[in-house]
């Protein structure tokens, strides 16, 4: 496991051992975590080391979070409310997503195939990742949205790329969460099948959290993905 500084993101990185990566999977973490708070599920998934999976943990930006009285944290975007009305930082989800393209051209340029990156995230990460893969110029390998949401969806799906108009995308929510609501989840579920996606839905007993149910799906839904 490495740790280095890649287009201004600090990044935990873990490579596959004995050959090189065909793969990568950039995950991004929840508000107030940090790049380190998924690196146990490397191997808690148990993937086939013929994957040749590069995992990519980039840690978010310290910033004040406006819900948490302006406390700096770690964050994607700042919070103003749990409500679904509550206002949008829309400037700091854009800056983000530049950010994590940024990350998916450093992959390309280290020789992984577009087709062979996939976006993951959690909470705050989630919709990141979600709005960063859906509208990449680039056909990406998936996204997997835990726990997460998409903001303006409307305006999102309709400036979506056609080059992912086929990405696989994976949803999860636990119906017990009390920080981003199961019906954020589920709806953002609707939202990508009305538009055509090919998107799957996964829920769970539990809160705003990730459970050994969950890990298992996730290692089968990375397994489906073939390398291309």
């Amino acid at each position: 496991m490495t740790i280095k500084e890649q287009q201004s993101l600090s990044c935990i990185e873990i490579n596959p051992t004995n050959l090189p990566p065909k793969k990568s999977i950039i995950w991004l973490h929840g508000l107030g975590a940090d790049g380190s708070d998924f690196v146990p599920i490397v191997s808690e998934l148990g993937l086939p080391a013929s994957l040749g999976i590069r995992f990519v943990f980039p840690n978010a930006p310290i910033m004040p979070v406006t819900i948490n009285q302006g406390y700096e944290m770690r964050a994607w975007f700042d919070i103003y409310g749990l409500s679904i009305a509550a206002k949008i930082d829309t400037a700091g989800i854009a800056l983000s997503i530049s950010q994590l393209e940024l990350l998916i051209q450093h992959e390309e340029s280290q020789g992984i195939e577009t087709t062979n990156i996939i976006l993951a995230g959690f909470s705050q990460g989630a919709v990141v990742a979600l709005m960063t893969g859906l509208c990449y110029p680039k056909p990406l390998g998936g996204i997997m949205a835990l726990s997460g949401y998409l903001p303006l969806a409307d305006e999102t799906l309709k400036k979506a790329s056609a080059a992912n108009r086929d990405i696989p995308i994976f949803i999860a929510h636990g119906t017990e969460d009390t920080i981003v609501p199961y019906t954020l989840g589920k709806a953002t579920y609707a939202a990508l099948m009305q538009a055509g996606y090919p998107a799957s839905w996964h829920s769970y007993p539990m809160p705003h959290s990730v459970c050994a149910d969950e890990v298992n799906d996730i290692s089968q839904w990375i397994q489906s993905i073939k390398n291309k």
